[in-house]
């Protein structure tokens, strides 16, 4: 089979390789469509998962089962199915333990282009297949579904992760595909006030719809300075960080209130430190909390989402921008996430 791959650090390419061989509870999926991810932007071009050498890309993606494992109950071949982007060990005494996405090792249950060949192929592997796929309900939009793969868990993980609840003013920064959905996210919870910050106008027209009160602009000066403007002064209950770097925390510590929490779902993919300004954080009693996670995986997670589409409660249409038709149109699909020129948000490929 054909797959499009990380070559080594800064490339990319087609690469043949053998079709993936069934396990016992695994399941071989034929990709319907696929997303490329600001991930494996960090993965391929900032390295920061290391050097890698033909490694499938790609973790967003719906498909059709070509093949179930001996042991598999609950799919077959033929079945429509949403493909989670973390799809965990199970019976690992870390998902046991409710930190499913770190079986085996911290983000263990981050297989796809991490440890092994991603969805970018006409075939890949699911591992745990019962516990890992949830059916595409018919009349649902594949490449909106495939929203349900990264994009929606990671930014409601977000929301999550900080503990929003009801009323509380939120500050969510980084408005891209994953920022948008920690604003769904903050909204589903009951925020009251939604400070989404981000420059670009597209983004911030879908931020608004998705519940977003104020937009922020950082070209306009410090966001810090900003939420206090807003906030008169008192800050927020809780930050829900989907964008930035390692210096981003600086600034949401300061704007954060004593009790606050900070839920981080940005993917640092460089450098060594992350900064925690001493003061602002109470010489280290504040009792400002920062979590960071990956978002969990698996059947039950996608299954509920997919609920939150199919009573309208979630229109993840919203995100995308742009529609290729075509495997080998990955690469210019991956090229728009790694360039983002203003008008872009979420491209997605449906392969017929």
């Amino acid at each position: 089979m054909k797959g499009y791959a990380m070559l080594g650090i800064g490339k990319t390419g087609w690469i043949e390789k053998e079709r993936p061989v069934c396990g016992v509870l695994d399941a071989i999926v034929r990709p319907i469509a696929i997303a490329p991810c600001t991930s494996d932007v960090h993965t391929v071009w900032e390295g920061a998962l290391g050097d890698r050498h033909d490694l499938i890309l790609g973790h967003e993606g719906v498909g059709e089962v070509v093949e179930v494992g001996s042991l598999v109950k609950d799919f077959k071949p033929g079945d429509r199915v949403i493909v989670p982007a973390i799809t965990p060990n199970w019976s690992a005494v870390e998902s046991q333990a409710g930190f499913s996405t770190h079986c085996d090792g911290m983000l263990g249950g981050w297989k796809f282009s991490n440890t092994k060949d991603g969805v970018f192929a006409e075939f890949f592997h699911v591992n745990d297949a019962d516990g890992n796929l949830a059916i595409l309900p018919d009349g649902v939009d594949p490449a909106a579904a495939t929203m349900l793969s990264d994009m929606i868990p990671t930014g409601l993980h977000g929301s999550e992760l900080a503990d929003v609840q009801y009323g509380d003013k939120v500050c969510v920064i980084g408005i891209g595909p994953v920022g948008l959905m920690g604003v769904a996210g903050a909204a589903l919870r009951g925020a009251s006030n939604i400070y989404a910050v981000g420059s670009r106008e597209a983004c911030a027209k879908v931020a608004k719809e998705y519940g977003a009160t104020d937009i922020i602009n950082y070209k306009n000066g410090s966001i810090l300075d900003q939420v206090m403007e807003k906030t008169k002064g008192k800050g927020v209950d809780k930050v829900i960080i989907a964008g930035g770097d390692v210096d981003t925390m600086d600034e949401a510590i300061k704007m954060l209130k004593p009790g606050g929490k900070i839920g981080n779902i940005n993917y640092l993919g460089s450098g060594d430190y992350i900064k925690i300004p001493r003061v602002e954080w109470g010489y280290g009693m504040s009792h400002k909390s920062i979590i960071g996670g990956l978002m969990p995986g698996g059947r039950l997670r996608m299954e509920k989402l997919v609920s939150l589409m199919l009573t309208g409660r979630l229109d993840p249409s919203k995100l995308i921008t742009h529609r290729f038709e075509g495997l080998d149109k990955i690469e210019p699909a991956l090229m728009l996430m790694k360039d983002k020129p203003r008008d872009v948000i979420k491209p997605v490929v449906i392969i017929k």
